[in-house]
């Protein structure tokens, strides 16, 4: 699979850049992804205009409805959201912007996390996408 990054925060990404290969190189997909990083004020505006919830959030994923383009969609990322919520929960930052980004790719591959089911299929996918790239829950 190829991502896509794109950065459009003054934060410097380059390690992120490093670990999204890492968590992706393993992933057996056909299509492509971006992952855009954004700002908190960016995220907010995404979600109230999409998902009518005037907040900011973590990550946001639009599946790519063209059947001809070669990408799964996008996902949205927010930086600083990330950075608070990786002290709130107690891991890395690295720990965080990785399951933001897998939690992201899922959305777009169909999972969700409406039910107690969903959610559990989710949550195994996601920890057996980060445990390649040793950032499994502690």
């Amino acid at each position: 699979m190829r991502i896509s990054l794109h950065n459009q925060t003054e934060e410097n990404i380059s390690e992120i850049k490093d670990l999204m290969k890492s968590i992706f190189k393993n992933v057996k997909e056909k299509k492509n992804m971006q992952v855009i990083f954004v700002t908190q004020d960016a995220i907010h505006e995404l979600n109230k205009t999409y998902r009518q919830m005037d907040k900011p959030t973590d990550v946001l994923s639009f599946i790519n409805d063209d059947a001809e383009d070669n990408s799964l969609g996008d996902v949205f990322i927010s930086i600083e959201q990330a950075k608070k919520q990786a002290v709130d929960y107690g891991h890395s930052f690295e720990r965080e912007i990785g399951f933001l980004a897998v939690h992201g790719y899922l959305h777009l591959k169909g999972f969700d996390h409406h039910t107690e089911a969903e959610e559990k299929l989710m949550v195994l996918e996601q920890e057996k996408i980060l445990k390649t790239a040793s950032l499994e829950r502690k």
